[in-house]
């Protein structure tokens, strides 16, 4: 199920079409986001899980790019809740809006008004693998002078969909990214933690990262409820190999442990404690298991 035009505006995703000649399609002139709603069973209700965050970051995204989102956050969020409550959902789904340039004309022209919005959702598992087995990859991240990766551009995932290919011909399970200057920058679709120590760090901002909201639920976890120091700083590739600990952090992913690195092994080459702790500190959280934390969570039913 999908909403087009009107917010009132619900069909079946598969009766929809976009013309071959679109410049959204042609050209990649978009923007996205994703958002995830969670299932608690004991309370029979629907989570969506920082709602108004990831609409704000849609929406800079659209502005960024000047493709301005036509709903506002209030309107954006009354969509969401009310597609999920039409499809009856009771399980775990994936929320994905998009914004694209709808006019057919041959310029890949961003002024232009025509700008077309579309939600739907996902039932499906996304990577299920316990713990992943990554590449560093020969592509190299997107610059912030390029396509700014700190926005969630259609195009920009090209970039990714390379990355993802190439580590998947070679046997991993996803793709990591340096910079041009050769720093860390983040996994072909998520943030990047390392564990050295008693110490977690992370690449910031300006080494061509999205800034992600798990990222900085991660960052909230850490300094709320472990005590430990994150610290914001350029990483070398050398780094991965050298930690104690690494794990991939996304809205669709969740917490995902890292094993191995270019065959290496990364500490005793299973999920480390910190890492688990976050992830059930995180898990906790999206269901609404964690009181101090409830502000997050958005009841859908």
């Amino acid at each position: 199920m999908a909403v087009m035009f009107d917010k009132d505006h619900f069909v079946d995703d598969r009766s929809l079409s976009v013309s071959v000649k679109n410049k959204g399609l042609n050209y990649g002139l978009g923007c996205i986001d994703g958002i995830r709603a969670f299932w608690n069973a004991g309370q029979e209700q629907l989570l969506l899980f920082r709602l108004d965050d990831h609409l704000k970051r849609f929406e800079q995204s659209g502005e960024s790019l000047f493709i301005k989102i036509p709903y506002s956050i209030e309107e954006l969020s009354y969509i969401i809740k009310k597609m999920l409550i039409i499809n009856r959902v009771t399980q775990d789904v994936y929320i994905r809006p998009i914004c694209f340039k709808d006019s057919n004309t041959l310029r890949p022209d961003l002024r232009d008004p025509f700008n077309h919005l579309a939600v739907y959702m996902d039932k499906s598992e996304y990577k299920s693998e316990p713990s992943f087995k990554v590449g560093v990859s020969s592509w190299t991240r997107i610059g912030s002078n390029m396509i700014p990766p700190q926005a969630k551009t259609t195009a920009g995932y090209m970039n990714s969909g390379l990355a993802i290919l190439e580590e998947s011909l070679n046997g991993y399970d996803e793709a990591v990214f340096l910079t041009k200057e050769g720093n860390v920058s983040e996994g072909a679709t998520e943030n990047i933690f390392i564990v050295k120590g008693n110490e977690v760090f992370t690449p910031p901002v300006s080494d061509d990262i999205l800034p992600g909201v798990t990222r900085n639920t991660v960052a909230e976890i850490l300094a709320e409820e472990l005590k430990l120091p994150l610290h914001e700083k350029s990483l070398a590739r050398f780094q991965l190999y050298d930690a104690d600990e690494i794990f991939l952090t996304g809205t669709a992913v969740g917490i995902k442990p890292v094993v191995e690195v270019d065959r290496r092994v990364i500490g005793q080459g299973k999920p480390g404690k910190v890492t688990l702790e976050i992830q059930h500190l995180y898990n906790r959280m999206v269901r609404g298991e964690m009181p101090d934390y409830l502000h997050y969570c958005t009841s859908v039913y």
